[in-house]
C-alpha cells in the first residue's frame, strides 16, 4: 500500500502527518503544510523517520487505501482506549439508579456532513459529468447544511467521561443499521474490558431509530430513545391506558412545557414482537406545529421507547434520561470546533474514514492528559430527587412515582365471572362477558395512595341479561347492576435519588490545549562533523525486481532516519514537572 503511493515514504508516514495535522487545528492542509515546513525534519524525527511526505502524495495515500487498514486502524483505536480507562476504582463515573446500583450511558447518534457541488450542464452532446465526491457522499438528507451530497456517520460516546468509542461512516443517510450494529459491538467489548455486566448499561439513541425493527440490533441491552411509529397509538391496550389516570407529570426546566406521562410498561413491538416499555407524553399544542410527535384534536402525543425497568426508574425519569441526551449535541458541538472530523480530508471513503478515527484519537488523548494534568475528582449530580412514602396523610394526591398495572379481584366463587373477564376498552370503559358496556361510575383514592376506579352497567341491560346467574351475586334477585373495581396501585420504585457522576466535558481537553499552544518551544539540530554518506548502488534481487511485497522490516527501513543523521533536541518550557512524564519528557 504504501509502496504504490511514494518509492519511499511508508504508513507511519503518512499516520505521523495525519496525527499532526489533527493536533495542530489548522483548518486545511494546505496551512499546515505551511506551517510545518521549517520544521519539517524534526517534526518526522520524532517518529524516527527522515522525510516528509509531500502533500500531493498524502492525498494519494488516503485515495489508495482500502477498508482492511481502515478496520485494522479502528481496531486498534479502540484497544488503544480500553488499555488506558480514565474510570478509576476510587474515581467511578456512571448512573447510581434508585436501588444504588451503578448504570454506564452510551450515547449513539449521527451526524452529517454536506458538500456543495456546482451545476454543470447535461445536455445529450455532453457525457455524463463526473463528480469527485460521488464515491464519497450520495443525495440525502442535509438538514440545516447547504449541499447537494452528503455523508452520514455515527459516533458512539460514553456518557460520563466523555471518549469517543468509534464512528462509522456511509454516504447519503447511512446505513444506520448496520452501524447500530457495529456501535453495538464496540460498546460490548468495552463492557467486557471494565468488567461491567450488560443487564446495567443504557444506550440512548436518537429518534431516526425509533421502530420496533431496531431492538433486534440491540442485542439485548437496556435502551432509551424516541418512538416514531405512530401507530402504536391506535393499539386498544395503549388507547385504554391512556383513558387512565396520568402516571406522572414532567415539566421542562427551561421552556416549561409540562408533558403528562402514560407507561405502558409491556407493548409489543416489531416484526418479533419484542416485549418493550412505551411511554407516551402528551402536551396542549401551542401557536407552533410542534416538531415532534403526532398532533391530535389539540393534543400532541410523542413516543418513548425503553427497556429500563419500572421498579428502577419511573416514567419521568426514562423521560427525563431521554431529554437529557442533549448534551451529546454540545460534545458533537466541540468537536466540531476542535478537530472538525467531518471536514473534507479525502476524496474517498476510506481516506475519510482514518481522518475521522484519527480526529476522535486525538480527542481522547487529549482528555487523558487533561486528566494527568489537573486530576479532578468526579463530580456527582442529583438527576432526580430521592421519591418520597406513598401518601397516607394526604390520600387525594397521586403518588409520586406513578402507577403500575390495573388490577382486578381474583374469582370469587367457582363458575362466577370475575373482574378478570371484563376487557378494558380503548375508549375508557368496560366490556362485561354479555358484551354490554360498564362505565366509569367512581374514582377514589385509598389510604396508601391507590387509585380504585370503579365502573358499573346498566341496570336495565342486567336484569334481562341470561349471564346474571353467573355474574352477580344474588343472581336474579339482585337489585343492583354488576360493578366492577380496578385498582391501580403505586409502581414500588426504590427511594433513593439517582445521581449523575461524570467529568467536566470541556475543561481537561482545553486546558491540554492552552498549555501546550502558549509555551515556549526550542528546537535545536546538532549536524554532525561526518559528511553524509555516499549512497552506493546495491544489485536488485529478483524478488525486488518481480515487485513483490514487502515485508514490515523492509518497509520501516525504506525512509527511516539513519544513526549518522543531525541530532534534534526539541525543549519546552513552561510543563509542570509532574505533568511531563505524561507526555514522554524528561525533565531538566
Amino acid at each position: 500500500m504504501g509502496s504504490n503511493a511514494h518509492p519511499a515514504t511508508q504508513l507511519i508516514d503518512f499516520l505521523a502527518v495525519l496525527f499532526g495535522y489533527a493536533i495542530s487545528g489548522e483548518r486545511t492542509l494546505e496551512a499546515f503544510y505551511t506551517t510545518l515546513q521549517p520544521f519539517a525534519g524534526p517534526f518526522m524525527a520524532l517518529f524516527e523517520r527522515d522525510r516528509l511526505p509531500a502533500r500531493s502524495t498524502l492525498s494519494r495515500f488516503l485515495a489508495a487505501l482500502t477498508e482492511t487498514p481502515v478496520e485494522a486502524l479502528r481496531t486498534l483505536f479502540l484497544k488503544d482506549l480500553l488499555a488506558r480507562p480514565l474510570n478509576k476504582e476510587e474515581q467511578r463515573a456512571g448512573l447510581w439508579y434508585r436501588q444504588g446500583n451503578r448504570w454506564v450511558v452510551f450515547d449513539v447518534d449521527g451526524t452529517r456532513e454536506a458538500a456543495r457541488q456546482r451545476a454543470l450542464p447535461k445536455t445529450a452532446d455532453r457525457p455524463e459529468p463526473q463528480r469527485r465526491l460521488r464515491p464519497l457522499c450520495a443525495p440525502g438528507y442535509t438538514g440545516r447544511k447547504r449541499g447537494e451530497v452528503v455523508r452520514s456517520r455515527t459516533t458512539i460516546l460514553q456518557a460520563h467521561t466523555h471518549q469517543f468509542l468509534g464512528t462509522f461512516g456511509n454516504p447519503g443517510n447511512g446505513e444506520y443499521r448496520a452501524e447500530l450494529r457495529r456501535a453495538v459491538t464496540a460498546i460490548q467489548s468495552y463492557l467486557v474490558a471494565h468488567h461491567h455486566p450488560e443487564e446495567r448499561v443504557l444506550l440512548r439513541l436518537d429518534g431516526q431509530y425509533g421502530t420496533g425493527a431496531v431492538l433486534a440490533d440491540l442485542a439485548g441491552l437496556p435502551f432509551v430513545m424516541r418512538g416514531k411509529d405512530y401507530q402504536l397509538l391506535k393499539r386498544p391496550d395503549v388507547q385504554a391506558r391512556l383513558t387512565l389516570p396520568p402516571d406522572q407529570q414532567l415539566t421542562h426546566p427551561e421552556s416549561g412545557m409540562v408533558r403528562t406521562l402514560y407507561d405502558c410498561p409491556a407493548v409489543p413491538l416489531g416484526p418479533d414482537g419484542i416485549s418493550c416499555r412505551v411511554v407516551v407524553a402528551t402536551h396542549p399544542t401551542g401557536k407552533k406545529k410542534s416538531p415532534v410527535g403526532v398532533t391530535c384534536s389539540g393534543v400532541v402525543y410523542e413516543l418513548f421507547f425503553s427497556r429500563l425497568p419500572q421498579q428502577a426508574f419511573t416514567a419521568s425519569d426514562v423521560v427525563a434520561l431521554y431529554l437529557h441526551r442533549g448534551a451529546f449535541e454540545n460534545a458533537l458541538a466541540d468537536e466540531d470546533i476542535e478537530q472538525d472530523p467531518d471536514r473534507w480530508c479525502s476524496h474517498t471513503a476510506s481516506g475519510q474514514e482514518v481522518w475521522q478515527i484519527v480526529s476522535q484519537w486525538i480527542w481522547n488523548l487529549r482528555l487523558e492528559l487533561g486528566h494527568q494534568l489537573q486530576p479532578d475528582p468526579v463530580r456527582t449530580t442529583e438527576f432526580a430527587p430521592a421519591l418520597p412514602p406513598a401518601h397516607k396523610e394526604s390520600p387525594a394526591q397521586a403518588p409520586v412515582q406513578g402507577y403500575g398495572p390495573p388490577a382486578v379481584a381474583l374469582p370469587w366463587k367457582a363458575g362466577r365471572f370475575s373482574g378478570q373477564d371484563f376487557a378494558l376498552q380503548p375508549d375508557g370503559t368496560l366490556r362485561c362477558p354479555a358484551d354490554q358496556e360498564l362505565r366509569v361510575q367512581e374514582r377514589r383514592r385509598e389510604t396508601d395512595g391507590s387509585l380504585r376506579v370503579v365502573y358499573a352497567a346498566s341496570i336495565r341491560r342486567c336484569r334481562g341479561c341470561s349471564l346474571r346467574e353467573q355474574c352477580q351475586w344474588n343472581g336474579g334477585t339482585t337489585a343492583k347492576p354488576r360493578q366492577v373495581s380496578v385498582l391501580l396501585h403505586p409502581s414500588a420504585v426504590g427511594s433513593q435519588p439517582i445521581c449523575w457522576r461524570d467529568w467536566s466535558r470541556r475543561h481537561h481537553r482545553r486546558m491540554c490545549m492552552q498549555l501546550l499552544r502558549h509555551q515556549r518551544v526550542e528546537v535545536q539540530v546538532e549536524f554532525g562533523d561526518s559528511a553524509t554518506p555516499t549512497v552506493t548502488s546495491v544489485p536488485l534481487s529478483r524478488a525486488q525486481r518481480a515487485h513483490y511485497r514487502l515485508d514490515w522490516s523492509e518497509r520501516l527501513a525504506r525512509n527511516a532516519r539513519v544513526p549518522t543523521a543531525s541530532q534534534v533536541t526539541i525543549r519546552l518550557f513552561g510543563v509542570p514537572e509532574g505533568f511531563a512524564p505524561s507526555l514522554g519528557l524528561m525533565t531538566a
